[in-house]
C-alpha cells in the first residue's frame, strides 16, 4: 500500500512538472528534430539570426501576455507599431542646413514609445468606458492606424538615415549576442518580476480570471485593463524603435503587417489561456522562439512561404488543444 502511495506521488510531482515546463521540454525537443532535419540548423551564426529576427514579435508578445492573462486581446499591435516608427522616422531624418539632426535620436526614441503607449491607452479607455469588445475596438483602431500612416507616407517606404548611433539598436550586438535579444531579455525579466512580484501583476491575474469578483474585491478593473493595453501599445513602440533602426526606414503598407497574430500566436504557444487568468512570461518567450525556429527551418527545407500561415495556423490549434481542459 505504501509503495503504490509512492507511486502515485511521483507520478503526480511529474505531472505537476508537466504542466509547468511542458513548453521547455518540447522546445527542446523541436531543437533536436530540426538539428536533425538540417544540420546546418545548429550552426551558431544560424541560431544568433533566429533570436535577433524573432526578438521584435518577441517584445510585442511580451506585452500581449498581459493582455491575454487580464481577459483581453489586442489586434492593433502591428499597425501602431508602423504609425510609431514612421514617427520615429520622420524625426530622426530631419536635419538642420549644416546637416545636424534637428531631434536627438533619444528624443525621437521616446516619442515613438509614447505614440505606441498613447494608442494603447485609447483601446483601453474605448474597451472599459464604452464597454466594447477588445477584438472590435482594437480591430478598428489598427486599421486606423494603418490608414494614417498611409496617408502620411503618402503609401511609400520612408527613408531615414543611417547613422550608427541608430542603426546598431537593430543590427548591432553585444559579446555577440543580437542587440534586439538582449532588449527582449531585459524586458522580459522585468515583466516576470512585475507579473509575479507586484501587486499590479496579482490584480492582473485577478480580472482575467474573474472580473466581477475582482470588482467586488475592491479592485480597479478598468484602470488594470487600461494598463495592459498601454502596457503593450509601449512594447509596440520599443518594437518599432528596433524593427525601424535595422534598415532606417519603414515601409507604410507592410511594416508590421501580421505582426499582432504572430504575438498572440507565441503568448499561446507558450501556454498563456486565451480565456485569461493563467499565463508566464517564460512560456511567451519559449513560444516567439519556437516560431522563430518555425520561420527559420520552413526557409531551409525549402517550404513555400505561401504555406507560412498554415503552418502557424496549425501550431496555434494545437497549442490551444493542449491547454483544453477535460
Amino acid at each position: 500500500m505504501e509503495r503504490i502511495k509512492q507511486q502515485v506521488s511521483i507520478g503526480n510531482i511529474v505531472v505537476s512538472i508537466w504542466k509547468k515546463y511542458s513548453i521547455v521540454v518540447v522546445f527542446f525537443v523541436i531543437i533536436a528534430i530540426c538539428g536533425i532535419l538540417a544540420p546546418r540548423f545548429l550552426h551558431p551564426n544560424n541560431l544568433l539570426n533566429i533570436l535577433r529576427n524573432t526578438s521584435i514579435v518577441g517584445v510585442i508578445a511580451l506585452g500581449m501576455t498581459f493582455v491575454i492573462i487580464g481577459g483581453g486581446i489586442d489586434l492593433s499591435s502591428g499597425p501602431v507599431m508602423a504609425t510609431a516608427g514612421a514617427a520615429l522616422i520622420f524625426m530622426q531624418k530631419m536635419v538642420t542646413e549644416t546637416g545636424e539632426a534637428v531631434y536627438p535620436l533619444w528624443f525621437a526614441v521616446i516619442v515613438c514609445w509614447l505614440i505606441g503607449t498613447a494608442f494603447g491607452f485609447i483601446n483601453g479607455v474605448i474597451i472599459t468606458k464604452a464597454k466594447l469588445p477588445p477584438f472590435i475596438v482594437t480591430l478598428a483602431v489598427g486599421i486606423i492606424a494603418r490608414s494614417l500612416v498611409m496617408y502620411f507616407g503618402r503609401g511609400a517606404t520612408i527613408m531615414g538615415r543611417r547613422v550608427p548611433e541608430f542603426t546598431r539598436i537593430g543590427s548591432g550586438s553585444i559579446l555577440g549576442i543580437p542587440t534586439p535579444f538582449i532588449i527582449a531579455t531585459i524586458l522580459a525579466i522585468l515583466f516576470h518580476f512585475m507579473l509575479t512580484r507586484t501587486k499590479f501583476g496579482t490584480y492582473v491575474f485577478a480580472v482575467g480570471g474573474n472580473e466581477n469578483a475582482s470588482r467586488y474585491s475592491g479592485i480597479k478593473v478598468d484602470r488594470m485593463k487600461i494598463y495592459t493595453y498601454m502596457l503593450v501599445g509601449f512594447c509596440a513602440g520599443l518594437a518599432a524603435t528596433i524593427e525601424m533602426s535595422r534598415m532606417a526606414a519603414v515601409a507604410t503598407t507592410t511594416s508590421g503587417a501580421q505582426y499582432e497574430f504572430e504575438a498572440i500566436t507565441a503568448v499561446i504557444v507558450g501556454g498563456t489561456a486565451l480565456t485569461g487568468g493563467r499565463g508566464r512570461i517564460l512560456g511567451t518567450v519559449v513560444g516567439f522562439i519556437i516560431l522563430g525556429i518555425v520561420n527559420n527551418m520552413m526557409i531551409m527545407l525549402n517550404i513555400s512561404p505561401y504555406l507560412s500561415g498554415a503552418v502557424k495556423g496549425a501550431v496555434i490549434l494545437f497549442a490551444v488543444l493542449m491547454q483544453r481542459k477535460d
